[in-house]
């Protein structure tokens, strides 16, 4: 049985002037999935964000949250969105406590003292829940900002760079609650952390200057890495006859050398193609063998480059 589409956006498209800062964008986030938003700077994740999340009207497309248009019915659409913005908004002499009470009001939340506990704990400001804001450093900040998005318990998650500024440890933390967090809600984060995206996320969007590029898992972009399954071989004297040998494989697409004894065998469809390799080793010295990965960093910069170039 499909999980429920909590996210649904439809051809989304901002201009500003000549600049179209996103262009024609479209894909759905459902009940459980932890969306990475992933593009360089400038390449309209932010006002993406803003959009999906009714701050920032667009110049076409739509975008519905939980069944609700956000055009047509906008305050139902908000009440099951929690935002972190990248510069999230706070007043610096509130409390923490003081902060999240004004935001659980706000939110007409039932039993706020309830809910200003549970997002306290969640997020690890017990020790600094009766600071002024203004006194906390970024990383504590963000957490405040990542509390008050949770405040209310909405379905949706919208979290632009929620571990910036945070140490190891609170990455961790964050990462972790997030990864908690999606197993019954919808979340899309954009980060600009590679590695954070591997590893949270289970589906991840690529955009650059506006376009969507990628809507895949981030298993499934890796392996569509120039490099995954490529194969180092380092031999005594491999020679024009291995090398052509290895040529002339269906799986091949070609060879590369690297210095006199070292080549990569690239093949033509992706695929780990070492077994049918080993035999056409034999009776050579072999030093090394070894069968590269994808890297999700590679793919990355390879497709954004593409399209700013």
């Amino acid at each position: 049985m499909a999980s429920e589409l909590l996210i649904d956006v439809r051809d989304l498209a901002k201009h500003y002037g000549p600049i179209r800062a996103v262009d024609g964008i479209s894909f759905q986030v459902h009940r459980g999935d932890v969306l990475g938003f992933l593009g360089p700077n400038g390449a309209g994740k932010t006002t993406a964000m803003r959009m999906i999340t009714g701050f920032v009207e667009p110049d076409r497309g739509a975008v519905s949250v939980a069944g609700f248009d956000m055009a047509d019915h906008s305050l139902e659409a908000r009440r099951r969105i929690g935002y972190l913005a990248e510069n999230a908004p706070s007043y610096g002499e509130m409390t923490v406590h003081g902060f999240l009470e004004f935001i659980a009001a706000a939110r007409a939340v039932d039993d706020e003292r309830t809910a200003i506990a549970r997002v306290v704990s969640m997020t690890g400001l017990e020790r600094v829940r009766h600071q002024t804001i203004d006194t906390l450093s970024k990383g504590y900040k963000r957490r405040v900002g990542l509390a008050q998005a949770l405040i209310h318990d909405p379905e949706v998650l919208i979290l632009d760079e929620p571990t910036d500024g945070l140490d190891p440890n609170q990455k961790a933390l964050v990462q972790d609650l997030i990864s908690t967090l999606a197993e019954d809600k919808a979340i899309v984060l954009s980060t600009h952390i590679l590695d954070e995206a591997e590893k949270v996320c289970n589906r991840a969007v690529i955009i650059s200057e506006g376009r969507l590029l990628a809507d895949s898992t981030p298993e499934a972009l890796v392996a569509s890495a120039p490099s995954h399954n490529v194969i180092r071989v380092t031999v005594e004297d491999p020679g024009d006859e291995l090398m052509t040998r290895i040529r002339e494989q269906d799986w091949c697409s070609t060879v590369e050398s690297h210095g006199e004894s070292s080549f990569d065998v690239i093949p033509s469809d992706g695929g780990n193609h070492l077994p049918e390799l080993l035999p056409l080793l034999e009776g050579r010295t072999i030093h090394s063998v070894h069968l590269k990965e994808g890297r999700f960093d590679e793919l990355f910069r390879n497709m954004t480059r593409e399209v700013s170039a």
